[in-house]
């Protein structure tokens, strides 16, 4: 089978899936990611950057020395507990915990004379702990007003119930995606904070398009009896399926190839965290658009009278058309039993009812007139 046939068939109704009769399915396996998402930020926590703690950076560009012949260096310098990572072919960078100007100094001095690297050619970034927390303050000051135009956008687009929807799944993918920076031990920097916002963007957009399909499906509903707003709205998830996971494929494509060519082969760890997070959070906003936002949803209309009343309607049409079904199969299985004879008989009996009726059969009998019509004159 073809996929446009597939996606003509889940748009028509033709094939369908149950997703939101088996949202407690969907649920658990949220609740088991995001479980492990906290066990991880409560747990180990995040690797903060020197943007957001504070701190001294050392980049070395050297493509002779090595990661361990830095760390010795800098713990020669009298830095206890340097984190040296390579970036890059030739660039090795030493973050400490902040440093006056002249501890810098002497750090500089002591990396230029055992690494053979000219001490101009180092470059160094000092940046207090009072400017770090200022932008961890700014991140998440940018990223509540980011969630509250949401709910508003969504309250005036669509209603309040559908943004509440939509409000969970955004907080469900930050919530695995920062989880999953805290498991892995990924630094977070400001390209991380991008990396998220971006997502939550992405996430926003793939919710928007399945409930415009939503409302498409749900106007009017309430004065028909044929469907409860659960059914209209999988329906909407059907009939959106391909185009979202299309959509995603062709989001996702890009950023594995950020993460394995650049970071894996070619070595440039400046893309890492913008990368990560754009993959993370873009695989969990496909699955929550999907089996998150639109079940929360479902649950919340549901929730109102008149859905109350039309799932009532819904219920006894079907189960009146349920009880039709079974009469009409009792009557064809007694006619079955009976054998040839009794269909015989019973088609006779059809056939008489049917007929019309006929009062006498034969030609029509006139009186005997007795007297001429001459005679009757005379008289």
């Amino acid at each position: 089978m073809s996929l446009g046939s597939l996606a003509h068939r889940l748009y028509s109704g033709e094939v369908s899936y149950d997703f939101v009769g088996k949202r407690r399915r969907w649920y658990a396996i949220s609740a088991a990611f995001l479980l492990l998402a906290l066990i991880g930020l409560f747990g180990r926590g995040l690797n903060l950057g020197i943007e957001f703690k504070g701190g001294s950076e050392f980049t070395i560009p050297s493509s002779t020395a090595t990661v361990e012949q830095a760390r010795d260096s800098a713990k020669a310098a009298g830095i206890a507990d340097p984190i040296v990572t390579e970036v890059g072919q030739n660039k090795i960078r030493i973050q400490s915990p902040a440093l006056t100007p002249a501890e810098s100094e002497k750090v500089t001095a002591q990396l230029s004379k055992d690494l053979g690297v000219a001490q101009g050619d180092i470059g160094v970034t000092l940046i207090g702990p009072t400017w770090g927390s200022e932008i961890t303050k700014r991140a998440l000051q940018g990223l509540a007003v980011f969630l509250v135009l949401v709910v508003i956008f969504l309250s005036l687009y669509f209603e309040w119930r559908l943004a509440v929807a939509a409000l969970v799944a955004l907080v469900h993918d930050l919530l695995i995606t920062i989880g999953i920076y805290a498991l892995t031990g990924f630094e977070v920097t400001p390209a991380t904070v991008i990396g998220v916002l971006t997502i939550l963007g992405f996430s926003l957009y793939d919710t928007v398009v399945v409930f415009d399909k939503v409302r498409e499906n749900t106007q009017g509903i309430t004065s028909g009896n044929r469907m409860t707003y659960s059914d209209a709205a999988n329906l909407a998830l059907n009939q959106t399926l391909v185009r979202s996971i299309n959509t995603s494929v062709v989001a996702l494509l890009p950023v594995a190839a950020i993460l394995i060519i650049g970071v894996g082969l070619l070595g440039a760890g400046t893309l890492k965290d913008l990368a990560l997070a754009l993959f993370i959070g873009t695989a969990a906003g496909t699955y929550s658009s999907i089996f998150i936002a639109t079940p929360v949803a479902c649950q919340l209309q549901e929730q109102r009278p008149e859905m109350k009343a039309l799932s009532a309607r819904v219920e006894a049409r079907r189960n009146a058309s349920e009880k039709a079904k079974a009469a009409v199969k009792s009557v064809a299985d007694d006619v079955s039993g009976a054998g040839d004879l009794a269909i015989v008989g019973a088609e006779s009996t059809l056939a008489a009812l049917a007929a019309p009726a006929v009062e006498s059969t034969g030609p029509r009998q006139q009186p005997k007139k007795n007297t001429t019509r001459s005679e009757r004159k005379k008289k």
